[in-house]
């Protein structure tokens, strides 16, 4: 879903802070980079490895009926926790959660349940997010940050994901804790026919059932973006390539994106692929000092703006 100040026809809010990282962070950096797309990509194809992901995609088909908006909701979500202020971010991500409460099922390979708020689900995705953007920017961008800015990325992870419904001790606090939640959670990954039609839909989306700008985005990111896949996962999901066709890619694509690195270049390339995404990129990059130039937890987030203070709110207007 997108957040509430990047609904098509609704000019945006005006952010109260600096949301919950602010100027310098490196999650500013990481997921405002022409990069961030490559990586957006690479982590909704890898979200069909969990089955009850695949099963709930596959379910409410949402991706087959409404590609375009799909994708440009779900990153724009992505990229106001990220980037936008703290009230906007707790707004969506409540809303998102409201939504997924209604995403339940059976999962056909096993006969559970699923619900899309499963907090081993949610971390799923989330780590593989977060991962999955700072890879790109590694491989096609500007390279590896410094190991300061790192960890405080990984940091900010932790934080991030205190909007969802996972648990806190379970996110990863460095790459090395990436690379071992990986390890855990491989025996239980699993690929299937519904879950490979998804992935393979979501590298080259058919153009019958979107516009150019998928048809022709989702391919040209496709190569890059099968690069950055360790071999199993590659393996697995049968969408392999030769080694020299990755290699082949790297100069190419850190080329590409420091051509469209500017303001003008990354706007252009999302409200072509993402327009709603492209609104709160703009309102990002057009910021001012908001009222309170400060970052907030999000804890403080919610008792200030979440359901229960607007609950409050607007009791006390009543009364």
């Amino acid at each position: 879903m997108a957040a509430n100040a990047v609904k098509a026809g609704r000019a945006p809010r005006e952010w109260t802070d600096y949301g919950f990282f602010g100027p310098g962070s490196p999650t500013w950096k990481v997921w405002t980079a022409p990069t961030a797309l490559l990586g957006f990509q690479r982590s909704v194809v890898l979200e069909h490895f969990d089955p009850f992901l695949a099963a709930a995609v596959a379910d409410s088909a949402g991706i087959y009926t409404d590609p375009r908006g799909r994708l440009d909701r779900t990153l724009a979500y992505f990229l106001t926790v990220a980037v936008a202020d703290s009230r906007t971010a707790i707004e969506a991500s409540e809303i998102l959660m409201r939504v997924h409460a209604k995403v339940t099922g059976i999962e056909p390979l096993s006969g559970k349940r699923y619900n899309a708020n499963n907090p081993e689900s949610q971390l799923w995705i989330h780590v593989t997010g977060w991962h999955s953007v700072l890879k790109c920017y590694e491989m096609f961008g500007p390279g590896p940050l410094s190991p300061g800015e790192e960890q405080r990325y990984w940091d900010e992870c932790v934080v991030a994901a205190e909007l969802q419904t996972c648990k806190p001790a379970d996110v990863p606090r460095s790459r090395e804790q990436v690379r071992e939640y990986y390890a855990a959670v491989r025996p239980r990954l699993l690929s299937s026919e519904r879950a490979e039609k998804a992935m393979h839909y979501l590298l080259r989306t058919p153009r019958k059932d979107s516009n150019w700008t998928i048809w022709a985005g989702s391919r040209v990111m496709a190569r890059a973006t099968i690069a950055t896949l360790p071999k199993w996962m590659r393996t697995l999901g049968h969408f392999d390539q030769p080694a020299v066709v990755s290699r082949g890619l790297v100069g190419p694509g850190r080329i590409a994106s420091r051509v469209v690195g500017g303001r003008a270049g990354r706007l252009a390339a999302l409200r072509l692929y993402a327009p709603s995404t492209g609104r709160l990129m703009a309102q990002h990059l057009d910021r001012g000092i908001p009222a309170l130039p400060e970052t907030v937890t999000p804890a403080r987030a919610r008792d200030l703006y979440g359901a229960a203070a607007r609950q409050q709110a607007e009791t006390l207007i009543r009364t």
